[in-house]
C-alpha cells in the first residue's frame, strides 16, 4: 500500500495485498470534519452501546489521485447519513445493502459525487463493498444531526451487542488486514 503527497505521481504498476490493508482511519488517508455537538454526543452514545464493533474498514491502495477501500458494515449496522469529498465509485464484494429502494447484492454498485449525501442499510448478512476513489484523501462529512438518530443508533447497536461477534466472516469469506 502506498500513501504519496500531492506533488508525486502514480506508480507505474504497483502490487498491493489484502492481509497487508491497514486500518482506514488510522490510516490518515480519511479526515473526519468536526462534528457538531449533537453528533458528538451521539456518536459517544453509540460508541458506548458498541457501534464500533460492527463495522471494519481498512485502505486497501492509496496513491496520487486514487485510493481503494474495504469495507464490511454487519448486519443491520446503523450507517449514518454523510457524505466525502471526493467522487466514489462502489462495488458490492458480497451479502447486500438497501440504498432508498433499491437492493443490491454482490456484483452490483453505485457511483456518488463529491459531497453527495448517502447512507445505506447492510442487509441480513451485512454487506462488504470496495469503495474506489479519486483522490488519496479525502474527508468524511457527518449529515446525521438528530439525536433521534443517534439514540435509533446505539440502541440498534445495543441490541446486537450478541450477534456482532458471531459474524466473524464475511459474506465473501475475504480476509482483509489484520484483526
Amino acid at each position: 500500500m502506498s500513501m504519496s503527497g500531492p506533488s508525486e505521481k502514480s506508480p507505474r504498476f504497483t502490487i498491493f495485498r489484502a492481509a497487508e490493508a491497514v486500518d482506514l482511519e488510522a490510516s490518515g488517508a480519511m479526515t473526519p470534519l468536526p462534528p457538531t455537538p449533537t453528533q458528538m454526543e451521539g456518536i459517544a452514545q453509540a460508541a458506548e452501546a458498541g457501534m464500533n464493533k460492527g463495522h471494519r474498514t481498512r485502505l486497501l491502495y492509496a496513491a496520487p489521485g486514487f485510493s481503494l477501500t474495504y469495507a464490511w458494515f454487519k448486519s443491520g449496522f446503523p450507517l449514518p447519513l454523510h457524505s466525502h469529498s471526493s467522487d466514489c465509485l462502489y462495488y458490492v464484494v458480497g451479502g447486500s445493502l438497501k440504498l432508498g429502494t433499491e437492493v443490491l447484492a454482490a456484483g452490483d454498485g453505485f457511483f456518488l459525487g463529491a459531497d453527495v449525501p448517502y447512507t445505506y442499510t447492510p442487509g441480513e448478512n451485512g454487506v462488504e463493498v470496495l469503495e474506489f476513489r479519486t483522490t488519496d484523501s479525502f474527508d468524511i462529512r457527518l449529515l446525521a444531526k438528530n439525536p433521534a438518530f443517534w439514540a435509533k443508533a446505539a440502541a440498534t447497536a445495543h441490541a446486537k451487542l450478541d450477534v456482532w461477534p458471531t459474524e466473524t466472516v464475511p459474506p465473501s469469506g475475504l480476509t482483509i488486514g489484520q484483526g
